[in-house]
């Protein structure tokens, strides 16, 4: 199983009280068995760091983001400028949705490029897009 984890996940999975935790890391665990198989992006992380330090204690964010960095599992696949481009496309062409961000935009796009279908994500967007993906936990 590919998974690509969203801002949402990473917040879940760095928050134990969350009531989402147990659920979003069994679905993290499962595809974390084999390297090569769970993705996330620049762009993502970008939100997640951000996030992150904002709501949780500096330390324990600090070990969470340092782990996730060096981690032989999670493949951090960048944003290039051809993937913009295709993300500004699909904005243009996603008209009536105005409320996807184009992070999650970004991450369509490199989910298709991977060929990943599982999004670990509480953001309906996702499905919304009507790209066939589909929501973990």
């Amino acid at each position: 199983m590919k998974l690509f984890i969203d801002t949402w996940g990473w917040l879940v999975l760095e928050d134990s009280r969350d009531s989402q935790h147990e659920a979003v890391s069994r679905a993290y665990a499962e595809a974390a068995k084999m390297s090569g198989n769970v993705f996330t992006t620049n762009f993502v992380l970008d939100e997640t760091i951000s996030l992150l330090f904002r709501r949780r204690p500096f330390e324990e964010v600090a070990r969470f983001m340092k782990g996730l960095l060096t981690s032989p599992f999670i493949g951090i696949e960048e944003i290039t400028s051809a993937r913009f481009r295709r993300a500004f496309d699909l904005r243009l062409a996603f008209r009536d949705k105005p409320d996807i961000s184009f992070t999650d935009l970004t991450t369509m796009i490199v989910a298709q490029d991977l060929e990943v279908m599982d999004i670990l994500s509480g953001d309906r967007h996702f499905l919304q897009a009507g790209l066939g993906f589909r929501l973990l936990p």
